[in-house]
């Protein structure tokens, strides 16, 4: 058995969005494994142990002024309002490579990191101690230009440049091509060593010109199997104030209306349902919905777990119609508690949901198939399938071993 290692995980948030909450299921699994691990966020919230930069008010106003100053970075080139958080040049951060915890690590390990964090000369940094340095990507802004999911561009295989989705003035020595060429000079290291939580994204981040000579495995995140599991459907719909007479769909999302969430297509793909015996539930903020053709209840955010946990046990199916992911926790989480999930065949998630066994992929962009998805799972309620996966292919004990084994064949 090897020894235990001091492992020093780095992400932006310890909570608030997907990065955040995986990178600490992480620290959670290795811990549990038996490793020193310390989790450094720029920003906390909770109780939890990870430990924050931001630790008085001085500290929190730098932290500001570096996103702030990263977002004027980008102002004079964005294409418009709508792509202003998609695209981060990484040009301002700070330097994490002398911390006395980065010091004492045997193992430095990126999660997301953008946001005024840390630049691309702060991760080169980080490199240059010599100790071996592995990167969970969360997206793809390590291998592109900027952009943190290209869609269907491929400029990043050889080298982005005249960048139409994201620059107001595409040209050849674009911004997108400068912060591509500094990646390139900053990221090809011996050191450096790539992990995505998906093989979508690793067959993506091997195909391009910044990462494709670098170790790449695919890994996925971990989830706590004995905190998110199956409960009584029906004392869950009554908990919850639901019909347990019903049928309840259920969509979770930060922004309800955010485009790339795909919203429009659930909302279409509804109005096939019975309205009389089919509910929806939607978790997030969900101002500036259309009236739909089912009941639905819109619960806003959810902080705790234990009732986030509540709301998948009693939803029949949980939808996630998103035109861009990876690996979305909420499928994993979804799983874990026995509900069956319908999204589109887009990035990580056919991965996940197995096709008419856990659930259902609905051709993408198809409201009609989606509609379909919806109405077969609903039909064959797949829900010791859905369990099935996770804790095959998700848990801690599982995922955390896959990590150790990386660490150990590559550092």
């Amino acid at each position: 058995m090897l020894k235990p290692l001091k492992i020093a995980l780095i992400s932006y948030h310890n909570q608030n969005g997907g990065a955040g909450i995986a990178c600490g299921r992480l620290r959670d699994a290795l811990t549990k494994a038996g490793h020193q691990v310390s989790y450094i966020v720029q920003e906390k919230t909770g109780n939890d142990t990870s430990i924050a930069l931001n630790t008085n008010p001085w500290r929190k106003a730098i932290s500001w002024l570096r996103f702030i100053l990263e977002r004027l970075a980008y102002l004079p080139y964005e294409k418009n309002k709508d792509v202003r958080f998609l695209f981060n040049p990484g040009k301002f951060g700070q330097d994490l490579s002398q911390h006395p915890l980065i010091q004492e690590a045997d193992i430095i390990h990126l999660h997301w990191v953008n946001f005024g964090m840390l630049s691309i000369q702060n991760i080169k940094q980080l490199l240059n101690i010599g100790k071996p340095v592995y990167w969970t990507l969360h997206d793809m802004w390590a291998f592109t230009g900027g952009c943190h999911h290209s869609g269907d561009c491929l400029n990043f295989q050889v080298a982005c440049g005249n960048c139409q989705e994201f620059l107001k003035n595409p040209a050849k020595n674009d911004l997108s091509h400068q912060v591509w060429k500094e990646k390139v000079q900053a990221f090809q290291q011996p050191n450096l060593h790539i992990i995505t939580c998906s093989d979508w994204l690793k067959e993506r981040a091997s195909s391009s010109n910044i990462l494709k000579n670098q170790t790449i495995e695919s890994i996925p995140n971990a989830i706590n199997i004995e905190l998110f599991k199956p409960a009584k459907k029906e004392d869950a719909k009554k908990s919850l104030g639901l019909d347990p007479e019903k049928k309840h769909i259920l969509f979770v999302a930060m922004r309800v209306n955010a485009p790339k969430k795909g919203f429009s297509y659930l909302e279409q793909a509804l109005k096939a349902l019975d309205k009389s015996t089919h509910e929806l539930i939607v978790v997030g903020n969900a101002q500036d919905l259309p009236e739909l053709h089912l009941n639905a209840h819109h619960l806003g955010h959810i902080r705790s777990t234990e009732k986030m946990i509540q709301i998948y046990q009693a939803a029949d199916v949980f939808v996630t119609p998103s035109l861009e992911e990876n690996l979305p926790n909420t499928i994993m989480e979804a799983l874990a508690c026995g509900t069956p999930c319908v999204g589109f065949n887009i990035g990580g998630i056919p991965e996940m949901i197995e096709h008419q066994v856990n659930g259902y992929v609905a051709n993408y962009k198809s409201a009609e198939d989606l509609t379909t998805g919806l109405m077969w799972t609903l039909a064959n309620a797949p829900a010791a399938a859905a369990r099935n996966k996770a804790t095959t292919f998700y848990s801690e004990e599982i995922i955390s071993a896959k990590h150790v084994n990386y660490y150990a064949h590559v550092g």
